[in-house]
């Protein structure tokens, strides 16, 4: 399981670590892909391969599931940590996310996410807010 913030620099050949508790989990590789909220997802090999299967289940004739194929899968890449425990993050996602010299890798449960610092402390924020957090939960039986 993904838990946890941590706050790592990018370096000038796009590299970002790995937060050393997550390090074990990508043994056999990473998929880093585009994901919701602006941020990038780093995804186990396996765990990527449940969410290939789901989407292979949805239909071809919706338009959302299209686009969220599309959204996902166009710009993901296969990655591995270096013997420092580094992925390299190509340019063009480094440039979606709004990477530039430091980022917050963050768990997520199944699969973990790097986010530009300012968008997370924004996305944070709005977290704290209890109110706000009582309208996302509303609903999810939790």
């Amino acid at each position: 399981m993904f838990t946890g913030e941590y706050r790592h620099t990018v370096d000038d050949k796009g590299r970002i670590a790995v937060p050393s508790k997550f390090r074990a989990q990508l043994d056999d590789g990473a998929v880093i892909s585009r994901w919701l909220d602006a941020c990038l997802a780093i995804h186990t090999k396996s765990g990527w391969d449940v969410l290939a299967t789901k989407v292979a289940g949805l239909p071809i004739a919706d338009a959302a599931s299209r686009l969220f194929q599309r959204y996902v899968f166009a710009g993901a890449i296969e990655a591995e940590l270096d013997r420092q425990g580094r992925v390299v993050v190509p340019a063009y996602l480094r440039d979606w996310a709004g990477l530039t010299g430091d980022a917050v890798v963050v768990g997520s449960r199944d699969h973990a996410e790097i986010w530009a610092p300012s968008r997370w402390d924004e996305y944070r924020r709005a977290l704290e807010d209890p109110d706000e957090l009582a309208r996302a939960l509303d609903g999810l039986g939790i």
